[in-house]
């Protein structure tokens, strides 16, 4: 016969869960933490709140249809998708780079990949003109050989903005990757497939968590580039004058035009952590 367990130890059983639950979320809190929490909060969610309370919400179809406004939305939306593309393209190789191979000098190539994390955006403005501006490293070749020049252009802000937000997909890649259990690809190779066709098709299915949220979170920091992008590319009306270039130009003249395309980049930043929620907030999913 079969012994079940008895009702009173299946009604402890829940009660206990819920006990343990309450010790956890409950319990006076020292006012010696209070405080600086609340005002943590307060210096982190006043100024959103400072920002929809003066939006010009009565206004803001005609604010948003003005002719300045929609070229920097086309253009923030086109460079941020092509620079998160040039970083898919270049950035998953180096991170599969860093999590699967030994080589005499990974720790500082690592270094290295993760500085334009920490580098203040205009240093970095600064970095890409020395080497691919006119008389750059490699601009001065790229124009007396091509006649290729990047600053100033469309194309220089995709690199500035690539430059600055290929960090958070190889970050992402290469984490997705040391989780990966490499057995699988070993496997695919006693079977006769390549070190590229294992790659593209076992591991890239089983990073592709990874590469979604690391290509979500370049795509957003290209978004709001600003100081790499005003000066390595400058802030041409329909060339190179990004959304966050817009909201600097005209926060001096139009307060109403700049809060308007804010908010745009707003609901663009929440959008974002909407869908990467449970993933790198630790909340539910």
């Amino acid at each position: 016969m079969t012994d079940t367990p008895g009702p009173d130890l299946l009604a402890s059983a829940p009660a206990a869960g819920r006990s343990r639950g309450a010790r956890r979320r409950s319990g006076a809190v020292p006012a010696a933490l209070l405080l600086p929490a609340v005002l943590g909060l307060t210096l982190l969610v006043l100024p959103l709140v400072g920002l929809l309370v003066r939006a010009p919400w009565s206004s803001m179809t005609t604010v948003l249809g003005d002719g300045t406004v929609w070229p920097a939305l086309r253009l923030s939306l086109f460079t941020a998708t092509a620079a998160t593309a040039v970083a898919l393209l270049l950035g998953v190789p180096v991170a599969w780079l860093l999590a699967r191979t030994e080589f005499p000098g990974r720790r500082l190539l690592r270094t290295l990949v993760t500085v334009p994390l920490v580098m203040p955006p205009v240093v970095g403005g600064v970095a890409l003109l020395l080497v691919f501006g006119r008389n750059g490293l490699v601009g001065r070749w790229l124009d007396s050989a091509f006649g290729i020049t990047l600053p100033f252009t469309t194309a220089g802000v995709v690199l500035a903005e690539a430059f600055v937000a290929m960090p958070f997909l190889v970050l992402s890649v290469e984490g997705a990757l040391s989780g990966a259990d490499s057995r699988y690809e070993e496997a695919a190779a006693t079977l006769g497939a390549s070190r590229f066709t294992a790659f593209r098709r076992v591991t890239l299915p089983l990073v592709a968590p990874g590469i979604a949220a690391g290509s979500v979170l370049a795509w957003a920091r290209a978004l709001g580039e600003f100081g790499a992008t005003i000066t390595f590319a400058g802030n041409f009306p329909g060339t190179t004058q990004t959304m966050p270039l817009a909201v600097y130009l005209a926060l001096q003249d139009d307060p109403a035009t700049a809060i308007a395309l804010s908010l745009v980049l707003l609901a663009v930043s929440v959008l974002v952590l909407v869908g990467l929620r449970g993933r790198w907030t630790g909340g539910p999913a």
